[in-house]
């Protein structure tokens, strides 16, 4: 058998230190075409393990893998000759992924599954290291008060109490305890692998009591059942369906109080029998003949036979989830001002298994714009839409994924139109038949902002089915001041310079360059270049000890620009337009901070946004992602609001950095400053935005560690508990996430 060492080993040797010398394959590998990568043949290819088993007793298990996927997860299995352990652990790329193991005594066998999909990959590090029990339960501690909802915010030693007291409750070691809740911190439910387990294991726990029902019996809702474009000839497809569509009604834990059915005459008498058999059964269902042929038209009709506030449209075929109107009516009873309610929803196969959740964000507004996220389930006020019917009725009116789209942008036109109009129901409460085609949303939204007047121009996406708007640039070019902190390390800063310089087509900007201290010639005499030979470089003197906050406050008190960027001496450009996109969305009145999409130099994603809550205060949305990824929901690829973007590169006008106060540098001076900027400008009114058509590189080391003295750690344990005890309500309810997706991972996969 073919043997390989992942990585070299360390020259002076650690005894505490651990690697195996030995990869042998033992199925689904393959080695590659160049050296130390293989090729994974299946989802379970595995490697035996052999030399330097690990000790015995707590170790951390330190793994690094490059894979051309991301969503990577590996598995370890501990053979003694009475048990196996066997331990899964998602891979980030082209970072060190660090876990506990507890590692039993008497292991005589070690195997590693090292991917769980077909793939190429690499593992550059290896290695376990030991740890005495005190260090080991400081750590275990920590990350179930980052990353444990149960023990979320806690002190460290009362994570312990409280393992103790379930220790006594239960008859088992706290220590077994604490494990087995660590080891939940590391499973990653994909929504695409896992979402049956999901669907048993967590939503069917989330179900209302007959209690619960009772309370919302209240609520008046009229189901309507569309059936497109059928003839005589289309009965059988038509009676499969509607039978499907019917069912879920009769599986509802809070009946509608109307079902409406729309039937052409020739059908109803081919299926009155059947029919008449449903209405026994349903007493809320009504039959009415129609000749309307379109969706359109056929919804318009419907509504003159609505009895009732509210309405569900019901595609043939399609299914209410079991409690979809119990959860449409608690949102409408906790969101009085609502007058749209977007549920999440799945999709069915051929055999009616659901899949492909859509777990949606609250009312987002640019994201509506760039694609049709709000989908089917969507309940309406009645009063609503006879309006927007008609409107919709000129346009594709055969389409009802374009009515539907229409539908909900004619509610954004309203006069008196306000996001709480639209409230989220985070339930799956729809469960659809796929559309056989993606149509082209592109006439639609435009038409929508030209009778805004917001003299954008639209065109087709980076996805089928998306949307790009173009923001009109304003006259004159706003000048934009582009802050650039840096303390020597010219060789970092040259690049990220004279890329901003000669890569960007945008050219009404300064460039301050913020000096904090330099003192290596070579960087010193770069400054005094730089800024002799571009007449939009100004270097600027802090003579302070390092305060990112305070660094940046001083340079925006001295830009002469309306549009300020904050921008990390380690960006690159990757293309000319990233600062016109970028100023053509912060220039728009409701738009308060501006991020951009950033690359790791291997070319995955370092920042798709950033998301409250995860890690336990705020994360990068995909990190890790591969350069051409989709993203969950096509998120990687569509403009969208965002809580939060990062100041790495982020532009926002003077006069809102102003009216906020800037970044605190009193509190936070190194750490979560820019997280801390975004919330108190969505907090006074304004949208912050995250865009994929500004792309630029970010060198952050992929392998940056943790703060690693006391003093630092010291105070990034200050500056956590400042942002959790200033936004801890908002950071544990992104409106642009989605409560049942993780908080652990930036995968978007499932809580």
């Amino acid at each position: 058998m073919k043997r390989i060492q992942p990585y070299e080993t360390p020259k002076r040797w650690r005894l505490h230190h651990r690697a195996p010398q030995h990869f042998i394959p033992l199925q689904q590998l393959s080695a590659a075409t160049r050296p130390s990568e293989w090729c994974s043949l299946g989802t379970q290819p595995v490697f035996q393990l052999r030399g330097q088993l690990p000790l015995a007793g707590w170790n951390m298990l330190e793994i690094a893998c490059e894979c051309d996927k991301s969503g990577i997860v590996a598995t370890l299995v501990l053979e003694t000759s009475r048990q196996s352990i066997t331990v899964d652990f998602p891979l980030r790329m082209g970072k060190i992924t660090k876990r506990l193991v507890y590692v039993p005594y008497g292991v005589e066998r070690m195997t590693l599954t090292p991917v769980n999909t077909e793939c190429t990959f690499s593992y550059s590090h290896f290695r376990f290291v030991w740890l005495t029990p005190r260090f080991a339960y400081n750590r275990l501690f920590q990350r179930l008060t980052n990353m444990h909802q149960h023990y979320r915010d806690l002190p460290l030693a009362e994570v312990k109490q409280s393992l103790q007291q379930q220790a006594r409750k239960q008859s088992r070691k706290w220590q077994t305890i604490a494990l087995e809740d660590y080891d939940s911190t590391f499973i990653s439910m994909s929504t695409r692998r896992h979402y049956q387990r999901w669907i048993h294991q967590v939503e069917r726990r989330r179900g209302p009591s007959e209690q619960d029902a009772k309370e919302r019996c209240q609520f008046a809702c009229s189901v309507l059942l569309i059936n497109g474009s059928f003839s005589a000839t289309d009965v059988a497809t038509f009676k499969k369906g509607l039978s499907h569509s019917l069912a879920s009604l009769a599986e509802q834990s809070l009946f509608p109080r109307q079902a409406l059915l729309l039937i052409t005459p020739a059908v109803h008498q081919q299926l009155h029998s059947w029919l008449a058999e449903w209405m026994r059964e349903l007493p809320f269902l009504e039959v009415k003949e129609s000749e309307a042929q379109s969706v359109a038209a056929q919804r318009l009709e419907a509504l003159t036979y609505c009895e009732h506030p509210w309405v569900w449209f019901l595609r043939l075929g399609d299914r209410l989830a079991d409690n979809a109107l119990f959860h449409s009516a608690s949102i409408a009873h906790d969101n009085p001002q609502a007058q749209v309610l977007v549920a999440d929803e799945d999709s069915l196969d051929e055999d009616g298994v659901r899949h492909s959740p859509q777990f949606k964000p609250a009312f987002n507004s640019d994201m509506l714009l760039s694609m049709p996220y709000v989908g089917r389930a969507v309940c309406y006020k009645r009063a609503f839409l006879p309006r927007l019917t008609v409107q919709s009725d000129a346009g594709s009116a055969a389409n009802a994924d374009w009515l539907d789209y229409s539908q909900v942008l004619s509610v954004m036109r309203r006069a008196d139109f306000t996001p709480d109009m639209l409230a989220h129901i985070p339930h799956v409460a729809y469960h659809g038949v796929p559309e056989t085609a993606s149509a082209s949303y592109v006439s639609l939204v435009q038409q929508h902002l030209d009778q805004l007047g917001a003299g954008a121009k639209v065109s087709e996406g980076l996805l089928p089915g998306t949307q790009r708007v173009r923001w009109p640039m304003p006259e004159p070019k706003p000048l934009v001041t582009l802050l650039v902190p840096t303390r020597d390390g010219v060789n970092i800063l040259r690049p990220c310079v004279n890329a901003i310089l000669e890569r960007t087509d945008y050219t009404h900007f300064e460039l301050l360059i913020l000096d904090n201290q330099s003192s290596c010639a070579k960087t010193l005499a770069y400054l005094k270049d730089v800024e002799a030979r571009d007449a939009r470089v100004k270097v600027l003197h802090w003579n302070h000890s390092f305060n990112y906050s305070a660094i940046n406050n001083f340079g925006a008190a001295n830009a002469k620009g309306s549009i300020i960027g904050l921008i990390n001496n380690d960006i690159e450009p990757m293309e000319g337009t990233w600062l016109t996109e970028m100023v053509e969305q912060v220039s728009r009145p409701e738009i308060g901070c501006v991020g951009a999409k950033l690359y790791y130099p291997n070319g995955t994603v370092q920042h798709g946004g950033v998301i409250l809550g995860l890690g336990g205060l705020a994360g990068h949305a995909h990190r890790f992602f591969q350069r051409d990824e989709d993203g969950y929901m096509g998120r990687l690829k569509v403009t969208q609001n965002l809580s939060a973007v990062t100041a790495a590169c982020l532009l926002v006008r003077k006069s809102v950095f102003d009216e906020v106060n800037g970044l605190n540098e009193t509190d936070l001076a190194v750490a979560y400053n820019d997280v801390d900027l975004c919330i108190k400008v969505r907090e006074a009114g304004y949208r912050n935005l995250w865009t994929p058509y500004a792309a630029l590189y970010h060198h952050e080391s992929v392998s940056r560690g943790a703060d690693d003295t006391p003093e630092k750690r010291a105070r990034w344990l200050s500056e956590y508990a400042y942002m959790r005890n200033a936004w801890g309500e908002l950071l544990d309810s992104d409106p642009a996430y989605n409560p049942n997706l993780t908080l652990v991972h930036e995968d978007f996969s499932l809580r």
